[in-house]
């Protein structure tokens, strides 16, 4: 395969509504889609969601990195010299796991298409099959708005929930007793502070306050308080899901130790793409610690697709599901047929899983107008 052209946009599409944790409110989408094209007149197509507040990466940095990296990727021609360039550049994908996310996506849908392969075909991986189950996620809301966001979810059949930590305890108590009334039967709940608390004291005083059984609490600390969350886990026996404390496969070695202690919340943006995440999926699967397979906020089919392809190679280790928001979320995807959860937040439909790449028919007619 030779690559002809190779091209970064910025995405810009409005949400439905805002999105508010502890860490950011978003309105709109926050993204990078690099586009592929090569001489046989195939086009592949990948996205990265740069947060300063999770990798350190900006818009800008990301369009840098790929200005730097793009002579030497324009060159790969074949799977395997994708999986060498990888290897040889782990620090630089280090410092930029979403934009490389983005560029790493975009060749595997282009290699896929020039083969007439599916992704798992090219990772050597099972078909996707079965179905996937997602977890409703309520942000800082109004008490009302919360409210009705809950019955939303509630009538749609969910069981599964991760609420954000606002700060103001009354309204967060308010929010959580919601649950005993609002959904019919006991749901699943994760807490997620999005590094709201500045020691574990303060932590566990809060969220005993709350005087509710949690099945995991999500970045209570400040990033990388590995100590902390251990003191934290001791206190309630609450699971400690490490989303932006978690990036690298060194940082295993900040947890190998206290398997029990652990999960991890895996996005695919953030781990670097779908090779790097798999290998820490894997790692953590040797290591009994449960994995979420997780979402930015504002992310289209893309990285959708490319998450499915983590959940269902690590479903025995897998202990929820985030993202599929797709037109939930944005007033439009950038694919007619949006990857996305239905009733009981499944997602059964593979229509895109036995295609060529990532499978997935993007509208480029309307890409010049929703980026930048």
């Amino acid at each position: 395969m030779k690559i002809n052209k190779l091209t970064l946009k910025k995405l810009n599409i409005p949400f439905r509504q805002s999105f508010t944790h502890a860490s950011a409110t978003r309105s709109k989408t926050e993204s990078v889609i690099v586009i592929t094209e090569s001489e046989n007149g195939h086009k592949g197509y990948g996205e990265g969601c740069p947060r300063s507040y999770v990798t350190g990466e900006t818009l800008k940095t990301a369009f840098q990195f790929f200005e730097d990296c793009r002579p030497q990727v324009i060159q790969i021609g074949d799977f395997n010299q994708l999986m060498s360039w990888i290897s040889d550049h782990r620090e630089e994908i280090d410092r930029n796991p979403a934009a490389w996310c983005a560029l790493e996506l975009a060749m595997l849908d282009i290699l896929g298409k020039e083969k007439g392969r599916p992704i798992e075909t090219l990772l050597s991986l099972p078909e996707l099959k079965g179905n996937f189950q997602y977890t409703a996620v309520l942000g800082v809301n109004s008490l009302s708005g919360f409210e009705k966001q809950l019955r939303q979810y509630s009538e749609m059949g969910f069981g599964d929930f991760k609420v954000k930590v606002s700060g103001n305890f009354k309204e967060d108590k308010e929010k959580i007793d919601l649950f005993n009334t609002v959904t019919s039967e006991p749901s699943k709940l994760r807490l997620d502070a999005n590094n709201f608390w500045k020691t574990s004291d303060e932590a566990i005083d809060y969220i005993e306050k709350l005087e509710h059984t949690f099945v995991a609490i999500e970045e209570p600390l400040q990033i990388g308080d590995y100590e902390g969350c251990r003191k934290l886990y001791n206190a309630t026996q609450t699971p400690i899901i490490l989303d932006e404390s978690f990036i690298r496969q060194d940082q295993f070695a900040c947890i190998a130790q206290s398997p029990k202690t652990w999960m991890i919340n895996l996005r695919v943006s953030k781990m670097g793409g779908i090779v790097r995440s798999l290998a820490i999926a894997r790692r953590a699967g040797d290591l009994g610690i449960p994995v979420i397979v997780g979402a930015q906020v504002g992310e289209t089919s893309i990285l959708t697709r490319a998450a499915l392809t983590v959940a269902s190679t690590c479903s025995n280790n897998l202990a929820a599901q985030e993202g599929a928001f797709g037109t939930h979320l944005l007033e439009r995807d950038i694919t007619a047929q949006p990857i996305m959860f239905g009733k009981n937040g499944h997602l059964s439909d593979h229509y895109f899983a036995q295609k060529p790449g990532l499978g997935i028919e993007i509208a480029e007619a309307d890409l010049p107008s929703i980026t930048a």
